[in-house]
């Protein structure tokens, strides 16, 4: 749901100019066209490449990091075996348990922090892939406005009744899908700090 989410806030910004304009133009006569985002995003073949696209970059991060979980998780079943029946004095004595649960905690902050990584990293894939999609929804928007010589432009979200001779999505899908079906979506990286 984060990327329907996000691609409304930025289509949202978009448009909100227009959204406070709306009762005064729709006063004065001025056409308005209405547009569903969501199913915009939803059911263009750009927006459904984007989806196939971010979820098997997805896909790819579990991947990666799925062996090191996998793991970790044995490594801490076998340490808890270790553990059972021992007091913290018995523990304290076996330098060997110790070395192994400190390095075991280790090795599960570099992962915890790996998968904050990898996670940050899926956010910036995803904005970038939705930022992309806007601009490729733009000027499809523009020409829709232009055709039905509209003056605003509303999001049925924004809406509580829209007559369906206004609405406009079925159109802009349509014009989106002949002018772009696939949108270029690359694994965003964090830039690497050096260490200190």
């Amino acid at each position: 749901m984060s990327l329907i989410k996000s691609f409304l806030v930025a289509l949202a910004m978009t448009f909100s100019a227009a959204t406070v304009m709306a009762p005064i133009a729709a006063a004065q006569g001025t056409t308005v066209v209405v547009i569903d985002q969501r199913k915009i995003l939803a059911d263009s073949l750009a927006g459904k490449d984007i989806a196939n696209k971010l979820k098997n970059i997805s896909d790819q991060v579990n991947r990666e990091l799925k062996p090191t979980g996998d793991s970790l998780n044995s490594e801490g079943k076998t340490l808890q075996s270790r553990l059972n029946g021992k007091t913290e004095q018995q523990v304290a004595a076996d330098t060997a348990l110790v070395n192994s649960l400190q390095s075991f905690q280790r090795k599960s902050n570099e992962f915890a922090r790996k998968r904050q990584i990898a996670a940050a990293e899926m956010e910036m894939t995803q904005r970038k892939a939705l930022a992309d999609f806007a601009n490729a929804l733009r000027p499809v928007i523009l020409e829709v406005v232009r055709e039905k010589n509209a003056k605003i432009v509303l999001d049925r979200s924004q809406t509580q009744y829209v007559d369906p001779t206004f609405d406009s999505t079925s159109l802009v899908i349509s014009k989106l899908d002949a002018k772009t079906k696939t949108i270029s979506v690359t694994r965003q990286k964090l830039p690497i700090a050096p260490n200190q």
